[in-house]
């Protein structure tokens, strides 16, 4: 481009000197001619030629857009890669009569990452507008401790100065912690030594079976007779053996085995039924 414009006569106006003087970045590169070129040519070996050509002269800028994003958890090859992707899909869709390519190739690279970010990065599924809060948040957090000795800025502060809400501000601060996960076998801190995450979480509670089986055996026992219910509270509530029950009631100990069986597989029928009711009432 700068040869161009040495060579230009004095006096004269050369567009192409002059779009380039313009321009604010050196990796906007004047490919004009190469795109007309491409809209002419059908596919096969030598379009594709020309549309390598048209993203190597690119490339630097779609570098440059995945630029912005680093520091936020992904390496600089990977972001430019997905940038690149970007590059080679806006060269695609790009339509020469509609303006310049700059114009629409920036954000469609820059619509190309951030959504790399929002597809492949977070750990924990989040909805978008809550993805959208996050990153005001985490952009309004470093603005406003940008010089030493700031204060950490309250709920309140991150609201003003990102003009969401309050309960927006807190869905996007609890999003910062969504985007990586922590493995359980890290240990919290310092001050815990030998401590790791897993060793804070509870263990599974048997006693709500044991809740859950009475609910279900009580339709049940109430259709049980009396003398059967009683029986079945003694052997199980008050824990006395068959023999007892027996002497108490008058009856044989073979006996007692016989009712206790026939109860308890009456009562497991009832609540076995209206488990298979609930499930076919769903």
């Amino acid at each position: 481009m700068l040869t161009d414009m040495s060579t230009s006569r004095p006096g004269t106006t050369d567009t192409a000197s002059v779009a380039s003087v313009r321009r604010t970045h050196d990796d906007a590169p004047d490919t004009t001619a190469l795109f007309a070129r491409l809209a002419e040519l059908d596919d096969g070996p030598e379009r594709d030629a020309v549309r390598d050509e048209l993203a190597a002269a690119w490339l630097p800028m779609a570098h440059r857009i995945a630029g912005r994003f680093r520091d936020r958890g992904e390496s600089a090859e990977d972001l430019r890669q997905v940038a690149a992707l970007g590059l080679v899909k806006a060269i695609d869709r790009f339509d020469p009569s509609r303006g310049a390519f700059e114009s629409y190739a920036v954000p469609t690279i820059t619509g190309e990452v951030k959504r790399h970010f929002r597809d492949r990065m977070w750990a924990v599924r989040v909805p978008r507008r809550v993805q959208e809060a996050r990153n005001r948040v985490r952009v309004a957090r470093r603005e406003l401790t940008q010089h030493p000795g700031t204060p950490e800025p309250t709920t309140a502060d991150l609201a003003a100065h990102t003009g969401l809400t309050e309960e927006e501000v807190a869905e996007g601060l609890e999003a910062l912690e969504s985007f990586s996960t922590l493995s359980l076998d890290a240990e919290l801190s310092t001050d815990d030594a030998g401590y790791s995450l897993a060793d804070t979480l509870g263990a599974t509670d048997s006693s709500y079976d044991v809740v859950v089986d009475r609910e279900a055996a009580k339709e049940g026992l109430r259709r049980l007779p009396e003398r059967e219910r009683a029986i079945l509270y003694m052997r199980f509530f008050e824990d006395m053996t068959q023999s007892r029950i027996a002497d108490r009631l008058g009856i044989s100990q073979m006996h007692v085995s016989r009712l206790i069986s026939r109860s308890c597989a009456r009562v497991r029928a009832v609540a076995l039924g209206q488990r298979q009711g609930g499930r076919t009432a769903g």
